[in-house]
């Protein structure tokens, strides 16, 4: 395969959208690790790609970055290809930024050389404001002159963050940055990055397994199974509308149940329900825990189900239970449960259930 240097664009000019199309890879000529895939991301657009481990999500980050070739398949950013047939531009030279996991700033340097690291072609004055403009982006303004082990894991990523977005790349990489950070601190962490990227207008890639974390903070998920993407849309497009049972149990709790539609709606073991005008014939039906009421149990109680456990949110609660016919389903009650492990509660389904035919 040729690389070629590209010496025309050795930087970005500013954001460029995605194009990943039919790549294919695999690891010493055995299984493949991506089959096919393709993917495009918008200029200016925050993109997620969500699947479980081993799916071929850091695989495809990878690929992006340049580190490694695909076997078949193009990479484009904008008009530019930068991955295919004979063509391979080097890492350095895609214009692409990268958080990693840990942040990987460099120790010895301060936090304002870490973030003017990559502003190798500017001259000192350039390479100091632009320094100045992306720490202030990140709320990190005063700390120029600290050292990387006086700030925070949080912090870290804040200039792990400026410091990609620095030299203008065409597209910033986000290998699941928030992921050994606490609770409390990767949501606010989160809303903070989502705000900087949208602040410098740049187009950006999120790797993750945490699917609140795709949802919440991207503006189109790409959800990847087995090298392929089995679904891409907007957050509630996945929610409301999953391609198959498989991503609806992916992308948040899902009760999936064996149905026959016809007429608008369909039978299910907690009772009919309502489902597209052209579903027809045997299949399944998805709802979400929020669309199950449970009750407490009357002579006039139709489907019933036994409380096995209970999940407390705080704002609200999940409750397992098994149901005759079902097996174990969930439902999601605001607030405070008035059931707990033993009790026995009448199960209802309410709005539409997406019919998946057989």
């Amino acid at each position: 395969m040729t690389v070629v240097t590209d010496p025309a664009a050795p930087h970005a000019e500013g954001p460029a959208g995605l194009s990943v199309r039919a790549v294919t890879s695999s690891y010493g000529g055995g299984d493949r690790v991506l089959d096919g895939l393709g993917l495009t991301v918008g200029a200016g657009e925050l993109a997620a790609v969500l699947g479980p481990s081993g799916c071929g999500k850091t695989t495809l980050l990878r690929i992006i970055a340049g580190f490694i070739r695909p076997d078949a398949g193009e990479v484009a950013l904008g008009d530019r290809v930068i991955s295919g047939p004979g063509v391979h531009i080097p890492p350095e030279r895609r214009g692409v930024g990268i958080v990693a996991q840990e942040g990987a700033l460099f120790p010895h340097l301060s936090i304002a050389r870490n973030v003017g690291f990559g502003l190798t072609g500017a001259g000192r004055a350039e390479r100091r404001a632009r320094t100045a403009e992306m720490l202030g982006l990140v709320g990190l303004a005063e700390y120029g002159d600290r050292m990387p082990h006086e700030l925070s894991g949080g912090q870290q990523q804040r200039v792990a963050l400026a410091r990609a977005l620095a030299p203008r790349p065409a597209l910033v990489l986000l290998d699941e940055p928030f992921n050994a950070l606490d609770s409390a601190l990767r949501a606010g962490l989160r809303s903070d990055v989502r705000a900087a990227l949208r602040a410098a207008g740049a187009t950006a890639v999120l790797v993750t397994h945490d699917q609140e974390e795709a949802l919440s903070w991207a503006d189109r998920v790409a959800v990847i199974r087995e090298g392929r993407v089995a679904q891409c849309g907007t957050p509630d497009e996945l929610y409301a509308a999953p391609a198959d049972p498989w991503v609806a149990s992916f992308v948040g709790e899902a009760v999936v149940l064996p149905a026959r539609a016809a007429g608008g709606r369909a039978e299910t073991a907690l009772g009919p329900v309502a489902v597209a005008a052209d579903a027809d014939g045997p299949g399944t039906v998805v709802l979400r825990p929020e669309q199950l009421g449970l009750a407490p149990v009357t002579a006039d109680s139709g489907v019933r189900g036994r409380v096995t456990e209970v999940r407390y949110h705080g704002h609200d609660a999940l409750i397992l239970l098994d149901v005759p016919e079902t097996g174990r389903i969930m439902a999601r009650v605001p607030g405070a449960p008035e059931f707990r492990p033993g009790d026995e509660a009448a199960v209802t389904a309410s709005g539409r259930a997406v019919f998946h035919p057989a």
